[in-house]
């Protein structure tokens, strides 16, 4: 249907488009041939007059419709005959008086009717004829069918042939475009049935092959952040229900009356322990989910990175003492930061206080920042034992921990290193993760406004 439509369409404003051509251009151009022609037939027939009969059924069999009248009802048609009479006696009158009847150039001009196979009287060229004392008016205009019959009937088969052969192409390109449209339609609704097996063919390598393979890709990444979700419930679930059975078991054995008061006060902190832990975890989750709802609203201010480290330091410093770990800061003062200090602070206390629990006793750290190319590059490095290679990639996971029996028993949750991912990427930079067996090193990039 679409395809008919087009051609229609295209035929209808070729014919227009033609038509404000013909009107424009060519039918002046018309009228002037004809008048030449008409006035070499008066100039003979002039001349000749004995042979006007003759003439003028020789000139009507070669092409031409002719109408001949002296104005007072004496009027001879020589050829096809018009199809409509409507030439009025004004005109005759002014052909009869000597002048030109430019009837060709003068007809109305409307967006469907091309006069030039219009044959009506009033659409002729007409000229002053004189055979003797008499005197005529001769009207003509070319017979389009005589002339141009039979290539008529060819331009007509052309244009059926290429409109039928057009229509054939066009469904056998369209189903060539619209069948594997309708593979990946298909493929959509196994999606939204939780289906992302899909293969597609993505061997064509026009825009429906650029499709497919973007389907394929966006179907890989649903499976990937399905199963994530799925890992992420099942992990949460795991996190909560720990604490929780804990608790409830402990809370049981409070309530025994018989249990030794020392007994009670431990049980009493085991289940104080838990619910902190609940509490963290909670708040880390809730913190998760507003920085990946959005940021659009979140308030940026220029700070000082260097005074900000000393507030982080300061606040770790009882742990720093107490394991005996040397911290050195190089930081310079000029450093400016545009960003929200609260989650910053954050991602620094995060990453500090990872290297600080995991360090052993009497190790160092240092913190490093410098500008470069509109860009602050903050260097936290350890000299800790290092990180197993296997376990980089997934650092930024959650819950993910490379020691799960230590991390648990710390009462962390697994949190820390996903939330410093999102909060660094909210402010559009990146954080990096490098470790061998002399320690482990966090780049932290961030664009300076």
């Amino acid at each position: 249907m679409i395809t008919i439509a087009v051609i229609l369409v295209s035929a209808m404003l070729g014919f227009l488009l033609s038509n404000i051509y013909y009107h424009a251009k060519l039918k002046s151009f018309n009228d002037e041939k004809l008048v030449g022609i008409a006035t070499q037939m008066k100039q003979f027939v002039e001349k000749e007059p004995a042979t006007v009969e003759h003439y003028l059924d020789n000139a009507a069999a070669l092409g031409y419709e002719i109408y001949v009248t002296d104005g007072k009802g004496n009027d001879q048609f020589y050829g096809r005959e018009f199809r409509q009479k409507d030439l009025d006696k004004q005109a005759v009158d002014r052909v009869l008086g000597g002048e030109i009847y430019h009837g060709v150039a003068e007809f109305p001009s409307k967006p469907f009717i091309t006069g030039f196979f219009d044959n009506q009287l009033s659409n002729t060229v007409g000229v002053h004829l004189q055979m003797g004392n008499a005197s005529y008016a001769l009207f003509m205009r070319p017979d389009v069918i005589l002339q141009f019959g039979e290539l008529r009937i060819f331009f007509a088969l052309i244009g059926a042939f290429t409109v039928g052969i057009s229509i054939l192409l066009f469904i056998i390109s369209t189903r060539y475009l619209v069948n594997p449209i309708e593979r990946l339609s298909e493929a959509t609704k196994r999606i939204a049935q939780g289906n992302y097996n899909l293969k597609l063919s993505t061997t064509r390598r026009d825009e429906i092959g650029q499709l497919a393979q973007h389907f394929m890709t966006m179907s890989r990444e649903l499976e990937r952040v399905d199963q994530a979700r799925q890992q992420f419930v099942s992990n949460v679930s795991h996190e909560i229900q720990s604490p929780l059975t804990s608790i409830q078991g402990f809370a049981q054995l409070v309530a025994d009356q018989d249990l030794p008061e020392q007994e009670r006060e431990h049980y009493a902190s085991i289940i104080e322990e838990e619910s902190r832990h609940l509490s963290l975890l909670s708040k880390q989750l809730l913190l998760l989910s507003s920085l990946e709802q959005g940021h659009e609203d979140l308030t940026k201010v220029r700070f000082s990175l260097r005074d900000q480290f000393r507030q982080a330091v300061q606040v770790l410093q009882w742990q720093l003492e107490e394991k005996e770990l040397l911290l050195r800061i190089s930081v310079p003062e000029s450093i400016q930061l545009y960003g929200n200090e609260v989650l910053l602070m954050q991602v620094w206390m995060n990453l500090l206080g990872n290297a600080v629990n995991h360090l052993p006793q009497g190790r160092s750290i240092e913190i490093r920042a410098e500008e470069t190319n509109a860009q602050c590059v903050i260097h936290i490095r350890d000299t800790g034992d290092g990180i197993a290679a296997e376990h980089l990639p997934f650092l930024f996971d959650r819950f993910y921990r490379v020691d799960r029996a230590r991390e648990r028993s710390s009462g962390r949750t697994g949190l820390g290193l996903a939330i410093v991912q999102k909060i660094i990427r909210i402010h559009e930079g990146t954080i990096e993760v490098s470790s061998s067996t002399e320690g482990t090193v966090f780049t932290v990039t961030l664009p300076q406004m």
